[in-house]
């Protein structure tokens, strides 16, 4: 009778254990997603600020009466284009994942070209709203390249968390899933041809 008791004790210790551990890991796995979804909006607010400094932006360059109109209506419809994609945190995979970068792409693309086409206006160049707006934006994508970094750092430490045993056989009961990251744009590991 005694031994019974002992290993219906024991058996009851352990399952003690394991329904701690398992509530452990779930919530470990909770933290660590919203993490990540943190993460992921602070990259969508940076990318918002861009998209909010590119009206005013246009205005300034709108009131060079000479300004290319082909250009203002590419970058126009660009970030129509990237604030109109959106994806949701819970839903972090590879494809979501391109189609946000393709759009922003885009609008990168536009904004490139513009600030060629503005290299033709010396007027406007020496125009203090549009170098205060020029600064603004240089700042900005560079938050946005350091908020993507930080996004893909805590993916990836999410990612190995619940790729790790015995967590991934929590995280595959309760639909964690794999998170995506953000990845360079096919061609960029080769330099650009410089020619003078």
């Amino acid at each position: 009778m005694r031994s019974t008791i002992v290993t219906i004790g024991v058996i009851l210790v352990l399952l003690v254990i394991l329904v701690l551990s398992g509530v452990s890991t779930y919530n470990g796995l909770v933290s660590r997603e919203e993490g990540v979804s943190a993460q992921w909006a602070q990259v969508e607010n940076v990318y918002q600020r861009r998209a909010d400094l590119i009206p005013n932006l246009v205005e300034t360059v709108k009131g060079y009466a000479n300004f290319e109109r082909q250009t203002l209506t590419e970058v126009i419809e660009a970030r129509a284009k990237a604030t109109s994609v959106t994806v949701n945190p819970e839903n972090l995979n590879a494809e979501s994942l391109k189609q946000f970068q393709e759009s922003q792409n885009g609008l990168s693309s536009a904004l490139a070209r513009l600030m060629v086409v503005v290299e033709r206006y010396p007027d406007l160049k020496a125009n203090q709203n549009f170098l205060e707006l020029q600064s603004q934006l240089e700042g900005t994508e560079n938050r946005i390249s350091v908020e993507r970094k930080k996004f893909n750092e805590t993916a990836q430490s999410y990612n190995t968390y619940i790729r790790k045993f015995p967590k991934n056989i929590f995280a595959g009961m309760f639909g964690f899933d794999k998170k995506a990251y953000f990845e360079a744009e096919q061609g960029a590991e080769k330099a650009p041809d410089v020619k003078f």
